[in-house]
């Protein structure tokens, strides 16, 4: 007698759809409230289910930039590395947050034009605080250097800075909190439909 094979059973059907990744660029100051902000909103972003990367600019240049300087070729060099690590990243579903200077307009033109050209979303956030805020807050003591002569190539005092033209958002940090300026983020992450 030959036995009929049972039908096989239905595997559960698994959506292949994914978020939309991005890259959300914090450009500002040292002491700024980049770093701050960026990780405020990853915890958010995280709660509601999305994969999100912080490349935090002091992780990067230990790591991946390690050996790079600060003369303008380095940063440079640095600011294309992180662009090309985030522009994949979010290449592929996740959403990218950059709490770095990049001080030139040109690298970040750079960074933006590579993610324009793989069809990557991108958005640069102007985190505008007052240098006599930052050197206030002097997170890691580099203005305290720099007034003591002890650092030279401060961004924003004895090396340019070059804002944003045209930011998706400008945050004041000196009159918002970090969770204040988070919220006004994710709202344009809302109404960009990435989030």
């Amino acid at each position: 007698m030959i036995e009929q094979a049972s039908p096989p059973t239905a595997s559960p059907v698994r959506c292949s759809c994914r978020r939309r990744g991005a890259t959300v660029w914090l450009t500002g100051l040292p002491s700024a409230g980049k770093t701050t902000i960026a990780r405020v909103l990853a915890g958010r972003l995280r709660s509601e289910g999305h994969r999100v990367e912080v490349l935090d600019g002091d992780e990067i240049r230990r790591f991946l930039s390690a050996g790079l300087g600060f003369s303008r070729a380095d940063r440079q060099t640095n600011v294309q590395r992180i662009g090309l690590v985030a522009e994949v990243l979010a290449r592929n579903g996740v959403l990218v947050l950059v709490p770095v200077i990049a001080p030139y307009a040109d690298s970040r033109d750079a960074v933006r034009e590579r993610h324009e050209a793989s069809g990557t979303p991108y958005a640069e956030v102007h985190v505008a605080t007052p240098v006599a805020v930052c050197s206030a807050r002097d997170v890691k003591g580099l203005y305290a250097r720099q007034a003591a002569g002890q650092l030279a190539g401060l961004t924003g005092v004895d090396d340019p800075y070059e804002p944003p033209v045209e930011p998706a958002l400008v945050l004041r940090t000196e009159t918002q909190s970090p969770q204040e300026s988070a919220a006004a983020l994710y709202a344009v992450l809302a109404e960009r439909g990435l989030v």
